[in-house]
């Protein structure tokens, strides 16, 4: 159940940062990036790398949050049911 979960979670995640990866670098230059007020010194297959897996990670965490809401209440409780194991 955790990789069909996890499949849920990473999948849509994935495709739509590779469509806001393509939207935000239509517009921008990733060479003229600057971070703090400095320019950033990266080569652009870093930045484009970089950018992606923050976009992939930010999305996965929506993904995740509203998966999570999607669960009843039971869903989320069951484990306070089950009878713990005698040591």
């Amino acid at each position: 159940m955790f990789g069909r979960r996890l499949t849920w979670i990473a999948w849509p995640a994935f495709l739509v940062a590779g469509v806001l990866e393509a939207m935000v670098f239509a517009v921008l230059d990733p060479e003229t990036l600057t971070l703090l007020g400095r320019q950033v010194d990266w080569s652009r297959y870093t930045v484009y790398s970089v950018t992606f897996l923050i976009f992939w990670c930010m999305f996965m965490l929506c993904s995740a949050m509203t998966l999570q809401l999607a669960d009843s209440s039971a869903q989320v409780n069951a484990h306070l049911r089950r009878p713990k194991p005698q040591e």
